[in-house]
């Protein structure tokens, strides 16, 4: 048992690093030359055979019943809000950005889902839920702060889009929820993902025609790392560990993800760490732990 849940938590962990490294890949790709829209389709054409081979294999070893036409047509509508808005707009911020500041943005992801969830299904969000996101905003405006001193109006632009990159995955996780119950999590990702593909493909033949097959061999390269490694195998440990230890504890291992980040992007990128951005990220993560640890029945059920 204990071994069991030691690996979960593990799992967990390195999936929310994995998962973290897919800023470093694009920016090594945009080091390249690639735009935000090649980019994005190089790595959902990547990743779509992986999730697909995992539905084969779902299909095969369980006896689950046909998704029907109109959960056909609220997964394309959630794989387009979900994964190809939220994460255009995500790649777009990263642009101007760096992985450090993006991570912790997103990281607020909890928090919006909280105040959505107000407004589009009338939960009620407890006072100490309240106090724990405005404490959370304080730390990324401590780290957003620092970040234009340096670089001014770009960070505000790229801080925007990745904010409501946030906010667009938040609506995918209220609604997504309604619906995995029926389709299941792999087939629910699944048909997301297919969904997203066939529209960042489609902006990128738009933008740039020629793009997705004229890159250097170093992006497709990342590509198929950032498909595969960044996208399709942090999402199976982090399914397999949500599995045994439930979403809470999984969700408290992934903190070890913006800490990650800030690291990596010192490493691969050279990006600089201050002892603000340092301060910034700890008040982050000590907000978010609060929210996870807020009894059941408090909790806004999404």
């Amino acid at each position: 048992m204990a071994k069991g849940f030691t690996s979960a938590i593990l799992l967990a962990g390195l999936g929310a690093i994995l998962f973290s490294a897919k800023a470093i890949v694009v920016k090594l790709c945009y080091a390249h030359g690639a735009d935000a829209a090649t980019v994005l389709a190089l790595r959902m054409l990547f990743s779509l055979p992986f999730f697909w081979s995992a539905v084969w294999w779902v299909n095969k070893t369980q006896n689950l019943d046909p998704v029907c036409r109109k959960d056909r047509f609220a997964l394309i509508v959630l794989g387009f809000l979900g994964y190809y808005v939220s994460s255009y707009l995500d790649f777009l911020g990263l642009e101007t950005i760096t992985v450090g500041l993006e991570r912790i943005i997103l990281y607020l992801t909890p928090a919006i889902v909280l105040v959505l969830s107000q407004f589009l299904l009338n939960k009620i969000i407890s006072k100490r839920q309240w106090i724990a996101m405005a404490v959370a905003y304080l730390g990324v405006i401590v780290v957003f702060a620092q970040d234009i001193r340096f670089d001014g109006l770009p960070v505000v632009i790229g801080g925007l889009f990745v904010f409501a990159s946030a906010i667009s995955y938040a609506i995918y996780l209220i609604y997504s929820g309604e619906i995995v119950s029926r389709v299941g999590s792999i087939r629910l990702v699944a048909y997301a993902s297919a969904s997203a593909t066939f529209f960042s493909v489609l902006q990128a033949l738009i933008v740039n025609p020629v793009a997705l097959w004229s890159q250097p061999m170093a992006v497709y390269q990342l590509s198929v790392f950032n498909g595969s490694f960044c996208t399709f195998v942090p999402m199976l440990f982090i399914m397999i560990a949500v599995n045994r230890v439930g979403s809470g504890l999984a969700a408290q291992a992934g903190a070890i993800g913006p800490v990650a980040t800030i690291f990596l992007g010192w490493y691969f990128l050279a990006e600089r760490i201050s002892v603000l951005q340092l301060v910034g990220m700890a008040i982050v993560l000590i907000s978010m732990g609060i929210l996870l640890t807020v009894n059941r029945s408090q909790r806004v059920e999404v």
